[in-house]
Order: C-alpha cells, then sequence, then structure tokens
C-alpha cells in the first residue's frame, strides 16, 4: 500500500495542477458592507464566477487531464445530482471525451437540462445519491469507464487547491482564517495542504450545517462516521460519509469546526447579495455565515478573514424560502404570538405601543390575526429589530403593558408552518365583509385606517407580510352591520388605498367563511 500523500506531495500537485483550461482565476474582492458591520476585513473568493457557476470543475478537469489516452478514449463516469456533474461534463467536452453522468431520479430538471447542454449523457436512477453512486459503479465495470469522484481523489483535491494559490497570491497581506464549506471533504482538502504548506500561521476553518456534520463528527470521533441522514437546504454539502483521503488530511490540517444552522445561510446568502448583487446557494453562503458567528464568539476586530463562496446554483423557487428566512437570520426580524383582550380600541393600542418600542425606529413585517374568541385574540406579529436579543426585551414591554408574549424568534414550528395557518373559520364573524388593500409602506399608514373606522365596526381579520415593496398588501376582515353599508363605502373612499372587495369570492366562501 502507498504512503499517504504529503502536504509537501500536495503542494507539487497544486502547483502543477491542470485546471485554467476550464476554469478562471476568480475574483477575491472585499465585502465592504459586511466587514464594515463585523469590524473585520471580510474577503470573498468569488467562485460562483465559473463557467458551471461552481468550483467543482477544478478538480473534475485536474483529473480528467491526466488520464491517458486509452482511458480517455473509453470515457468517464460519475455520480452526482450538482455541480460536480456540470464539471465532469464540460471538461469532458473541452478533452473530446464521453461522460456519463449518474444522476438520482429527484435531482431537479434545471440541473439535469445544465447537464445536457453541456453534452453529458445523463442516466435517471435511484432516489438518492447513494443509488446513483452505486449504479454508476456497475455502469463503470460494464462499459470500462473511469471513475471521476467528486471529492475523495488526490487529483480532485489537487484542482480544487488551486482556490488557496489563487487566494494567497491574489491577498498577500494580513490574512487570519480562510473558512470553508466542508460536504465530502475535497475542497477543504485542497485548501488546507496549500495553506499549510505555504503560510501555516493562517488558520483554516470548516463549515458544516449543524444537521449534515459528518466531517465534523468523524473528526470527534477519530474514525469515519456515516450519518443516517443529513439535511437537504444546502444540497451541495449534504453528505453521508465523508472520503478517506478527505478525512485523513482535515483530522491531521483543519485548525477548527464550526456549524451554522439554516437561518444563518438565509441571511448569510442575503449579505452576500448586498455586497456583490450575486445570489449564491446555500453551500456558497456557509462560510460567510461562519465568519459572522466567529467574530460574534470570539469578540474579533481588525482582523481579515477570507470565505470561499463556493458555488451558485440555486434553484429560482428557492428564493422566497430564503428571503423569508434570512432576516430571522439576522435577527433583524423578530417574532412574537401575542395576546390582547377582543374589545373595542385594544388593536389600536396594541399598534401604538409598538410604534413606542424603545430603540431604534420599528416596522411591523407581519401581522396575522383571525377573531376566534370572544375574550381573547392571539395575534402572529413580526418586527424589525436591529441588534441581537432584542426580542425577549420587546415580549417583555408587551407583558408589562398587558398583552401576554410568547417570543418566537428561535421556533422552528412558527416559523416554518404556523405563519401560514393563522385563520381560517369562525362562527364569530358575522356580517363580515373582506377586502384586499393596498397600503403604502410608511408609518401611520395602519393608524390612519383604525382612526377612521367607525367604533363599532370590528376587526375580524387580518392578515400583513411585508414582501420589500413601497407598498404592502393587506387582506382585512371588518364586520359591518348591513344598515352601516354606506357607511363603510363612504369610508372606504375616504381612506384613500386602493382595494378590492373579496366578500363574494368563492375561496373566501370555502376557506374562511363558516
Amino acid at each position: 500500500m502507498p504512503s499517504p500523500l504529503t502536504p509537501a506531495d500536495y503542494l507539487k500537485k497544486i502547483l502543477t495542477a491542470r485546471v485554467y483550461d476550464v476554469a478562471v482565476e476568480s475574483a477575491l474582492e472585499p465585502a465592504r458592507a459586511l466587514g464594515l458591520r463585523l469590524g473585520n476585513t471580510v474577503l470573498l473568493k468569488r467562485e460562483d464566477q465559473q463557467a458551471v457557476f461552481s468550483f467543482k470543475l477544478r478538480g473534475a478537469y485536474n483529473k480528467m487531464a491526466h488520464l491517458s489516452a486509452e482511458q480517455l478514449g473509453k470515457g468517464v463516469i460519475c455520480a452526482s445530482a450538482g455541480n460536480h456533474a456540470q464539471g465532469v461534463a464540460l471538461s469532458a467536452r473541452t478533452l473530446g471525451t464521453r461522460a456519463v453522468i449518474v444522476m438520482p431520479v429527484t435531482t431537479p430538471q434545471l440541473k439535469v437540462d445544465a447537464v445536457r447542454a453541456l453534452g453529458g449523457e445523463v442516466a435517471l436512477f435511484g432516489e438518492s445519491y447513494s443509488d446513483a453512486y452505486g449504479h454508476a459503479l456497475e455502469l463503470q465495470a460494464a462499459q470500462g469507464l473511469t471513475f471521476v469522484h467528486p471529492f475523495d481523489d488526490p487529483d480532485v483535491i489537487a484542482g480544487q487547491g488551486t482556490i488557496a494559490m489563487e487566494i494567497l497570491r491574489q491577498h498577500q497581506g494580513r490574512l487570519d482564517a480562510v473558512f470553508v464549506a466542508i460536504g465530502g471533504g475535497g475542497l477543504i482538502s485542497g485548501v488546507a495542504n496549500y495553506i499549510k504548506a505555504v503560510r501555516p500561521e493562517i488558520k483554516v476553518i470548516g463549515v458544516q450545517m449543524n444537521d449534515s456534520d459528518a466531517m465534523m463528527q468523524s473528526v470527534s470521533a477519530k474514525e469515519r462516521v456515516t450519518l443516517p441522514d443529513v439535511g437537504l437546504f444546502s444540497d451541495g454539502t449534504a453528505v453521508k460519509l465523508v472520503g478517506e483521503e478527505t478525512f485523513r488530511i482535515a483530522r491531521e490540517l483543519v485548525d477548527e469546526f464550526i456549524t451554522v444552522d439554516t437561518d444563518a445561510v438565509c441571511a448569510g446568502i442575503k449579505d452576500i447579495f448586498v455586497d456583490t448583487r450575486s445570489i449564491v446557494e446555500p453551500a456558497g453562503a456557509l462560510a460567510v455565515a461562519a465568519i459572522k458567528q466567529y467574530v460574534e464568539q470570539h469578540g474579533t476586530r481588525g482582523e481579515t478573514y477570507a470565505a470561499i463562496l463556493c458555488g451558485a446554483n440555486m434553484n429560482f423557487d428557492r428564493l422566497r424560502f430564503v428571503a423569508e428566512r434570512a432576516e430571522v437570520g439576522e435577527e433583524r426580524e423578530a417574532l412574537f404570538a401575542v395576546t390582547i383582550p377582543e374589545e373595542r380600541g385594544s388593536f389600536r393600542r396594541f399598534c401604538e405601543l409598538v410604534g413606542e418600542l424603545p430603540g431604534a425606529s420599528r416596522n411591523v413585517t407581519e401581522f396575522n390575526y383571525r377573531i376566534s374568541d370572544t375574550a381573547e385574540a392571539h395575534v402572529f406579529v413580526g418586527l424589525t429589530t436591529s441588534t441581537r436579543g432584542e426580542s425577549t426585551t420587546i415580549a417583555n414591554t408587551f407583558v408589562e403593558h398587558g398583552f401576554g408574549a410568547l417570543d418566537l424568534t428561535h421556533d422552528e414550528l412558527a416559523k416554518e408552518h404556523i405563519r401560514h395557518m393563522v385563520g381560517g373559520r369562525t362562527g364569530l364573524a358575522h356580517d363580515e365583509r373582506l377586502l384586499r388593500f393596498v397600503f403604502p409602506e410608511r408609518p401611520g399608514a395602519l393608524l390612519k385606517f383604525l382612526n377612521l373606522m367607525r367604533p363599532n365596526w370590528n376587526i375580524s381579520l387580518f392578515h400583513y407580510r411585508n414582501q420589500g415593496a413601497d407598498y404592502g398588501r393587506i387582506l382585512v376582515g371588518v364586520q359591518v352591520p348591513t344598515a352601516d353599508h354606506a357607511a363603510f363605502d363612504g369610508f372606504l373612499q375616504t381612506l384613500g388605498y386602493p382595494y378590492v372587495e373579496e366578500t363574494a369570492n368563492p375561496v373566501y366562501q370555502l376557506f374562511l367563511k363558516a
């Protein structure tokens, strides 16, 4: 059995790696807004700028460029549901060889189409990566193809290590730590080998999702650990078992490991967008999320950190979820369940209290309510915050003013489901008229609405979520006696907000009206 490769061996392999036939030297640029907020310099290594929007083509091409003419003549094969598949397909097209890509049948069509567009032969098989991997090995044996592993191969590792070579060439000044996302470990193995060989004083910090931390658990256990399941939000790092070689390298060379959660990653995606106007995939934001967590835990100032933005293959339909969770992840939004008396004027009194809360000016980001009890009203409320930990103070303020409050800022059930389920049918909402309004997003818009209403008109439903536009779309149910309909119509005209009456809408009749 050959001796394990040393850092010196890997340094040579990285320095002689062939990647630039397909890869570009990606930019290393400062995240100025984020750095200013953190009091440290943050540099972003823009691997999202590669042709396949990920670093994976580096390792794939380096591996394939070192194959013999005979091996290239027969073709290559890999199992992948994402970025590695595109890297192999592009590399095969460049080298003029055949590439078979085995992908699970659950792979989004976007990624299947991207691989086919690059000339890859797609074989859909199984429900998971493990199924696809097993089928790929069968096809490899049957057709004499060469398997290109996504991470556990020295040539693949060396190709990924060229990222560290570029970072140290692009930034020759102070660099305290490089933060690297970990899936199977190929990227961090290449980065750690180069940095520890050239500038060993720089920390290499590995980052994993808290529900996909196979490398962290393996290093802790001193042996590879297979996770029974992994979270799929960061699909680019959702690996149950890390590689043998990558585990050996990470255990020896990585200085520290950090886990981050979904909300922190969503906030990281937003931070990257603010500084670059680019949207990375969840795996691409792991390093930025970890830098923020590291600075908060260690209280650092004036240090310099590099984050590798390892990919940007984001499904468009996931953006809604990311935007929803980013504010909570940064703790710029706090969520509450507030109990107010079901009596005239209590809604207005609560809104006035929100406007008087101590601290920076606050905006209501969400307000969901449906009448359900004659004595108490339970309201789901979102408020903007400016610093971490404010939600507890706000909840205590509500309680001090007679409104029962439950802080939901860190409640997963509330964030994922309950916020969308407040409401339903009720027998208490008699004489209800339902209206969709467009409110201007400015202070006092809601209070104007409440102040112009007659005291005997009761709000029985209220649904609002800030979507980041200049105008808010709000659904309101108001109990108006039949004799007051003309007066209510006059109120709507005086209010001056665009509206559509939905009282006769069959959707309302089916789902909200008793």
